[in-house]
């Protein structure tokens, strides 16, 4: 079985609706399986964080980077970065913010960087970007345009209802291509190989 640790902070919830679609795409892969935690358990939970094939990173966007309580985790890692621990894992990352564009993008590289330094691989979106043309749709899969990962997009006035489908059904996807990667990562290990 492999297993992808989703680790997040949600402030209103919305985050929290993006982090169960992406383990709900994981989840519908044969063979994978998925562990919400959010960040502030993830001390408490470290063992299942180091035995995960993969880690999906989560943060809403607060004033064009990641939220307090996510950098906390974040700056916990260093522990896990001095010890080499996630290196070669997979990783992967999402956001939200009620804006469209919200400078998400740099949460997303404040995630990406998380990963590097700990010598993680990164899995993109790989969906070309929706509805950005006459014959678009809200409806499209990756509307925000991203290829970093997920940039979903929640109105502030309103609960998880505020989450646009098509941004669910993107996490979906993300959550689908990473548990599929760590599938692949991980079916030769070096050792037969050689």
């Amino acid at each position: 079985m492999t297993t992808v640790a989703i680790v997040y902070h949600s402030g209103y919830g919305h985050t929290q609706a993006v982090a169960e679609a992406v383990a709900a795409g994981i989840q519908g892969v044969p063979g994978a399986q998925a562990k919400l935690i959010p960040a502030g358990e993830a001390e408490a939970r470290e063992a299942e964080l180091d035995a995960a094939d993969a880690i999906v990173f989560g943060s809403p966007t607060y004033m064009g980077g990641v939220s307090a309580d996510f950098a906390r985790f974040k700056d916990w890692t260093s522990k896990k970065w001095m010890a080499r621990a996630w290196q070669d894992k997979l990783a992967a990352g999402f956001t939200v913010s009620a804006s469209w564009g919200g400078d998400k993008q740099n949460t997303l590289y404040q995630l990406l960087t998380l990963a590097q330094q700990q010598g993680m691989v990164w899995v993109g979106l790989g969906l070309a970007p929706g509805y950005n043309h006459s014959k678009g749709s809200p409806e499209d899969l990756n509307r925000t345009g991203a290829s970093l990962g997920v940039m979903a997009q929640a109105n502030a006035d309103q609960g998880n209802e505020g989450i646009g489908g098509s941004e669910l059904r993107t996490a979906q996807a993300l959550g689908k291509r990473v548990a599929e990667a760590a599938l692949r990562w991980k079916k030769v290990p070096l050792a037969q190989a050689a």
